[in-house]
């Protein structure tokens, strides 16, 4: 008879801490992201072995009270010390009582399991197939923290640069790249970002270093920033993320300062994303401003660009404006690729509408519907839907109709509408 999910859960534990212990090739990416908590992994890849497990642990990060006298009637499992290390008698035994109990699942999504039992008894599981899929510990914001804490105790003036930018594990980002309807132009740019950063050495040999400076271009809501923070998650690369009207100091003189610190900040903690929101502050300042302490400032951003590069320091440089117009040739020659991003047509919103809705149990026809919001962006298509299902909750429904789509479309334009008024006339 299968074993209870508690008693299934201990014995994961168990297996993994003896498995990762007893096979020295292994590293902190064969643990799962909760092994990771449960035996103390701080953030970094190395581990410090042996790992242990104990009950104030299981009680503490899995809220399982009495493991021990859970694990009782399990002949392969013993407790010493009144709980303080919870541990397997013999391995083999264990293992096979943990798959004659219901166990395979588990070690599916388990690299350190998958690695002992893969072709154990016959156990059909690709050590190398669940070791991709496993969350890996350089997302982690605990890596990313212990990256940081390494930075700030080497150099403390990096601990200005932190007060300007927002930085982002990719955990921590809700953007899924498969969530997106991206072109066939920037698929295509960001399958060459990834073959760049495969083929650095072979860029740096031939003295090709200008890639991997990205300017996204387009009006708002059609999805710029969304896929800058999805390629954090697809790339498994720290965002730091700044808007350049944040880093403007009252005093002028210190925004030369902050912008230096930003672009150092993104060196050192390489490899990562830079992304620069609202690139075309650059362009208003050049055009409008005759401070000379400003124009310095914008001097030293478009310096700080020349000096960055994906293949030289690991930094990948995205901009983004929603006013690609105002950037005169300086701004525009810093980026290698400039990929647009337009309204989308009909078969992208159609496309768009089908990502957005997955999961949700909607009557109205796709089609119809890509047809009848031409002009549309993504966000308006997202913020429709949204409207959609909140018209539908009102009525205490979750199932949307054609009248809560119409709900959502009149919210839509309205927004457009207000957006579009002139206040100031």
């Amino acid at each position: 008879m299968p074993a209870d999910d508690e008693i299934l859960k201990l014995m994961e534990i168990v297996l993994t801490a003896e498995i990762f212990n007893t096979r020295p090739a292994l590293d902190a990416n064969d643990l799962t992201p909760e092994c990771r908590v449960i035996f103390g992994v701080d953030g970094g890849v190395d581990v410090k072995r042996p790992v242990h497990v104990s009950e104030g642990m299981i009680r503490k990060e899995l809220g399982i009270t009495d493991a021990c006298r859970k694990l009782q009637e399990t002949p392969v499992v013993t407790c010493e010390e009144f709980g303080q290390r919870i541990r397997v008698t013999t391995l083999e035994p264990a293992a096979r009582w943990f798959l004659r109990n219901g166990g395979l699942p588990i070690i599916e999504k388990n690299p350190a399991l998958a690695y002992f039992f893969s072709g154990f008894e016959s156990t059909r599981v690709s050590y190398e197939d669940v070791r991709m899929k496993n969350p890996p510990v350089e997302d982690t914001r605990a890596f990313l923290q212990s990256r940081i804490a390494k930075l700030l105790a080497a150099d403390e003036r990096l601990k200005g640069a932190l007060d300007l930018v927002i930085i982002s594990a990719p955990e921590e980002v809700e953007q899924d790249f498969e969530d997106l309807v991206c072109t066939p132009a920037q698929e295509n740019t960001i399958r060459k970002v990834q073959v760049a950063r495969t083929n650095r050495e072979v860029l740096q040999r031939h003295r090709i270093h200008e890639v991997g400076k990205l300017l996204f271009v387009g009006p708002p809501g059609t999805g710029k920033t969304s896929l800058a923070l999805a390629l954090s998650r697809k790339l498994h690369l720290p965002l730091i993320e700044v808007r350049l009207s944040m880093i403007t100091s009252q005093y002028l003189g210190e925004t030369s300062k902050n912008i230096d610190r930003t672009f150092e900040l993104a060196k050192n903690l390489a490899p990562c994303i830079l992304f620069i929101d609202e690139f075309d502050f650059v362009a208003k300042s050049r055009v409008t401003d005759d401070h000379g302490a400003m124009k310095r400032a914008v001097n030293s951003l478009l310096k700080n660009i020349d000096q960055v590069s994906l293949v030289r320091h690991g930094v990948l440089l995205i901009g983004a404006t929603n006013h690609p117009q105002l950037l005169d040739g300086a701004a525009w020659r810093r980026f290698d690729e400039v990929v647009e991003f337009g309204l989308p047509d009909r078969e992208m919103r159609h496309a768009i509408l089908r990502k957005i809705s997955a999961g949700l149990t909607c009557t109205c026809d796709f089609s119809e519907l890509a047809e009848r919001t031409d002009g549309f962006s993504g966000a308006d298509l997202r913020i429709m839907v949204k409207e959609a299902l909140l018209s539908a909750l009102m009525d205490r429904r979750e199932e949307i109709g054609a009248a809560d789509i119409e709900c959502g479309i009149d919210v839509v334009k309205n927004r457009n509408a207000i957006r579009s008024q002139n206040w100031l006339a």
